[in-house]
């Protein structure tokens, strides 16, 4: 496998927060394919990154968020597919599969590479090495599922890319026809905590992050079209904080109330 980049190694910091929850949060999140995979993960990384409490359980929050929110549009829309960009290590299939949704995963050729070797390519998951931000990918799905509605999953991802690619891809994804994306995101004044606090956390100090959003509804104007917002919830409003450390507790309580980080939910 080629070495991982800066921003592809951050694949592993979500695994090792579902191990954690999984390990000691059960109330938040239960991850029993991340638990199968602890050991074949790099020790020394495993080491590095289960210091910090709220660090893991962000990345928790995160698939614990997604994992809401997938299966209420599959309760929703029974016809309905996933697509997962930037899926990295994601074991969101094996939580949330429901026995007969189609699924895809789609990140960059050398990532896909080490997922497999992880994650073989399960029954109804089909793995796609390629740019998220190109059309391969979803005129691939497209033309597998026809006019099923599709629910796009962006988890972690859109943080590292500027504004206008970002705009653009949310407008390539729509012109696609019944489609929905869920993605977490940060405000500005997040993004400021992000940069001086929870990379360096996580040791990717050097990462460049760029995309963040105040308000949903000026991002779905930017956007365009008949881009209407779902939902932009505080990203720890569905996170049980019962058994919690109390700095954990105070410091999701005061993202909460500056929404410094949200889940967007948008119909494109």
């Amino acid at each position: 496998m080629s070495k991982l980049g800066v921003v592809e190694d951050t694949l592993f910091v979500p695994m090792l927060g579902r191990i954690y929850a999984s390990e000691h949060c059960s109330q938040i999140l239960y991850d029993k394919k991340a638990l199968e995979l602890k050991n074949r993960l790099p020790l020394d990384l495993i080491e590095q990154n289960m210091q910090n409490q709220y660090t893991l359980l962000a990345s928790a929050s995160r698939s614990a968020n997604m994992d809401r929110i997938i299966r209420s549009f599959l309760e929703r829309r029974p016809d309905g597919v996933i697509v997962q960009l930037g899926c990295g290590l994601e074991t969101t299939y094996h939580r949330c599969d429901n026995g007969k949704t189609h699924w895809y995963a789609v990140d960059l050729p050398h990532v896909i590479e080490y997922r497999r070797g992880l994650l073989p390519e399960p029954e109804r998951e089909l793995y796609i090495s390629g740019d998220a931000f190109a059309k391969d990918w979803i005129k691939k799905v497209r033309n597998d599922v026809l006019d099923a509605p599709i629910l796009v999953t962006a988890g972690g991802l859109f943080h590292y890319f500027e504004e206008h690619k970002v705009i653009a891809l949310l407008r390539m994804i729509g012109q696609f026809g019944n489609m929905e994306v869920v993605f977490d995101t940060v405000n500005k004044r997040g993004m400021t905590m992000m940069k001086k606090k929870y990379m360096k956390q996580v040791g990717h100090a050097d990462a460049q992050m760029f995309f963040y959003v105040d308000s949903a509804e000026e991002l779905a104007a930017k956007i365009g079209g008949n881009v209407k917002v779902i939902a932009e919830e505080p990203y720890y409003r569905y996170i049980p904080k019962n058994g919690l450390k109390l700095s954990t507790k105070v410091s999701m309580t005061v993202s909460d109330q500056f929404k410094m980080v949200k889940m967007i939910h948008l119909k494109l």
